[in-house]
């Protein structure tokens, strides 16, 4: 096994949670892998907020589903 020593401020240090300092690499991928999909989200939110998807009503939104699924079905 081999070890790679990764230097991190304490403030991104505590931001990730990453415990006593000595973690698996497993571990930190999955601490990476979570801050992507953190941040896709907030982007995600801020797109629909723009276009204004956020305003959408669930009746709204299975509509849409519908008229994409119909439209697969038809073509």
């Amino acid at each position: 096994m081999r070890t790679v020593q990764i230097k991190i401020s304490e403030t991104d240090f505590q931001k990730y949670n990453l415990g006593s300092g000595e973690m698996k690499f497993t571990d930190l991928v999955e601490v990476i892998k979570q801050e992507y999909a953190r941040q896709a989200l907030l982007e995600c939110n801020e797109i629909a907020d723009k276009v204004g998807l956020s305003k959408m009503t669930m009746d709204e939104i299975n509509a849409e589903i519908k008229a994409v699924r119909d439209a697969k079905t038809n073509s």
